[in-house]
């Protein structure tokens, strides 16, 4: 089954269920601050397996103690689909484990 786009009001219905992720429409976002290098280092490898287990791939911007994800369906324009929110429900089930807040 090909993504379909979601609309504003979908999305925004969803990410009620994704705390401290953002849209601006066309792709969702979330910040994660953790309690060093190391550890944000940590997560985006847990992120690339999450990501190749979907076949579906991010935007990862890592710092010194945070990681941001960006995410949206280039298959579909670069808008926010199923897939998004799915890969953002299964980052917030592991970023815990790493002390992602």
């Amino acid at each position: 089954m090909a993504a379909e786009p979601l609309s504003r009001q979908e999305i925004d219905a969803r990410l009620r269920e994704l705390p401290g992720w953002s849209t601006d429409g066309d792709r969702i976002t979330r910040t994660y601050a953790l309690a060093g290098h190391p550890q944000a280092a940590a997560l985006v490898v847990h992120v690339a397996q999450l990501q190749e287990e979907l076949n579906h791939h991010a935007d990862l911007l890592l710092s010194y103690d945070k990681l941001t994800v960006t995410v949206n369906t280039h298959s579909v324009g670069g808008k926010v689909t199923d897939l998004d929110l799915e890969l953002a429900r299964r980052l917030e089930a592991i970023a815990p484990a790493h002390g992602a807040r």
